[in-house]
C-alpha cells in the first residue's frame, strides 16, 4: 500500500521548503569561518531592516518561549507593574512568566474567539501607571489576531514599554516596530518563517536597549542583551555557540521573503486565510475567532455539534488521509481542530490540505457534497491570481 505524503498543517512547525532544507543539510563549518560570519551578519541586518527596528535584532538558539522570557529579563525588575493582554493560552503564559520574575501583574482576558480591544487597554492605563504592556499578536490557541498597532499607540501615549509576542504572526501578519509602537518583538523560526524549530528571534527598540542599560547587572546570563549585543553587532565575536545550519536556513527564508516582498507576503496570507476559512466552513465547520479578529496564519475550526465527532478519531483519520492537524486547547479541547496555513505554503499545499479535510469529514460521517469546498477554494485562488496580473 502506498502511504500518502503527510502535510504538516499544524500551527507550527510549518512545512519547510527544499531550498531551506538544503541549508540545514550543508556541511557545518566553524562559527569563526569568515563565510559564516558574513552570513550571520546579513541575517541580523535583514531582520532589523525588514521589521524596521531602530535598536537591535537577536538570533539565538532556543524556542519562542525563551524569547518571551528574554524580553522580560531585559526590561523589568521585581516590583514593576505589567499589564498582560491575553486572548488565550499563550497570553496566559506571559502571566506565569511575569509573576515568576516578581512583577506585579494585572490581566485583561478576552473570551476565547475575541480580542482585547484598544478601549480595554486605555481603560486600564488611564487608571494606573504600568511599566510594561504585553500582547499576543496572533493567539495560537484561538486563531485570534489582536489590533497591535492600536494597542501600541495607546501604550506609547502612556509611556509604557510594549512587548509583542509575534510567534504565530511574524512574517505572516503585518508587523513593524516603528509604526506599531513595539519596543520588544519576539518570535521563532518554525512558524511563518518556514524554518525548522530551534531559533529564538527578538527585536529590541532603542528604548528597550536603554531600559536594559538602566538595570545594571541582571540575574540572567544566557538571556542578557548585554552578553549578546557584541555578537549581534559583530558576529565574529563569541558568547554562545550559534546554531550555524539553522542560521543558514533562516538566511534562505529571508531571501524568500525579500523576493516575495514583505507587504506582498502579508497580503497573500490574508487572502489565502479568507478562502481557506470559506472552504472549510462550507463543510459545516465553524471558525472560533470572530470575523473582525481572524488571524491570517492559522484558524480554529469547530466541529458541527450535530455530527457527534470524536476528536481523536477525526485527527487520526486526517493523518491517514495525509494531513496533520492539531487539537484544540483549554475549554475547546475535543471540540475542533487547529490548522495552520502560514509560511512558504503554495496553492498546491492548500488544495491538498482542504481535500484531505473533505475526505476526513466524509469518513467521520459528516454529510457534504464532495468537491464543493475545493471548488470554493479554487475559485478564491483563481481570483487571487487574476488580481495579481
Amino acid at each position: 500500500m502506498i502511504k500518502p505524503h503527510k502535510l504538516v498543517m499544524i500551527p507550527g512547525p510549518t512545512p519547510v521548503v527544499r531550498s531551506i532544507q538544503d541549508q540545514m543539510g550543508r556541511e557545518t563549518i566553524a562559527f569563526g569561518d569568515a563565510r559564516f560570519i558574513e552570513d550571520f551578519r546579513s541575517v541580523v541586518k535583514d531582520l532589523k531592516e525588514l521589521w524596521r527596528c531602530d535598536g537591535q535584532a537577536f538570533v539565538i538558539a532556543g524556542s519562542g518561549t525563551l524569547a518571551m522570557e528574554m524580553a522580560m529579563a531585559n526590561i523589568s525588575k521585581p516590583g514593576n507593574s505589567v499589564l498582560v493582554c491575553s486572548n488565550g493560552f499563550f497570553g496566559d503564559r506571559y502571566v506565569d512568566i511575569c509573576r515568576r520574575r516578581g512583577l506585579q501583574v494585572d490581566v485583561i482576558s478576552a473570551p476565547w474567539g475575541k480580542s482585547v480591544t484598544p478601549e480595554d487597554v486605555e481603560g486600564k492605563l488611564s487608571k494606573k501607571k504600568y511599566d510594561i504592556v504585553t500582547a499576543t499578536h496572533v493567539e495560537t490557541s484561538t486563531g485570534v489576531m489582536a489590533p497591535i498597532a492600536e494597542i501600541g499607540k495607546i501604550t506609547k501615549e502612556h509611556d509604557a514599554l510594549f512587548v509583542v509576542d509575534g510567534v504565530a504572526a511574524t512574517g505572516g501578519a503585518e508587523e513593524y516596530l516603528d509604526t506599531m509602537g513595539i519596543d520588544v518583538l519576539i518570535s521563532c523560526s518554525q512558524k511563518a518563517f518556514g524554518v525548522a524549530p530551534g531559533l529564538a528571534l527578538l527585536w529590541a527598540s532603542k528604548k528597550a536597549l536603554d531600559k536594559r542599560k538602566s538595570l545594571g547587572t541582571i540575574v540572567d546570563s544566557y538571556m542578557d542583551f548585554e552578553k549578546w549585543l557584541p555578537v549581534m553587532e559583530d558576529p565574529s565575536k563569541y558568547w554562545g555557540t550559534p546554531p550555524i545550519n539553522l542560521i543558514w536556513a533562516l538566511k534562505q527564508s529571508l531571501e524568500i521573503i525579500k523576493e516575495e516582498g514583505l507587504e506582498e507576503r502579508y497580503a497573500r496570507h490574508k487572502k489565502q486565510a479568507a478562502v481557506v476559512d470559506e472552504a472549510v466552513s462550507s463543510m459545516g465547520f465553524s471558525v472560533l475567532a470572530d470575523k473582525a479578529f481572524r488571524a491570517p496564519t492559522l484558524a480554529v475550526y469547530l466541529y458541527p455539534e450535530e455530527a457527534g465527532i470524536d476528536d481523536a478519531k477525526f485527527r487520526a483519520i486526517a493523518a491517514d488521509e495525509g494531513i496533520y492537524i492539531a487539537g484544540c486547547l483549554g475549554n475547546y479541547a475535543g471540540k475542533g481542530f487547529r490548522m495552520g496555513h502560514m509560511g512558504n505554503i503554495d496553492k498546491h499545499i492548500l488544495i491538498s490540505a482542504v481535500a484531505a479535510i473533505e475526505r476526513t469529514a466524509v469518513r467521520n460521517g459528516i454529510k457534504l457534497e464532495l468537491g464543493r469546498a475545493l471548488g470554493i477554494l479554487q475559485r478564491g485562488l483563481i481570483e487571487e491570481s487574476i488580481n495579481q496580473i
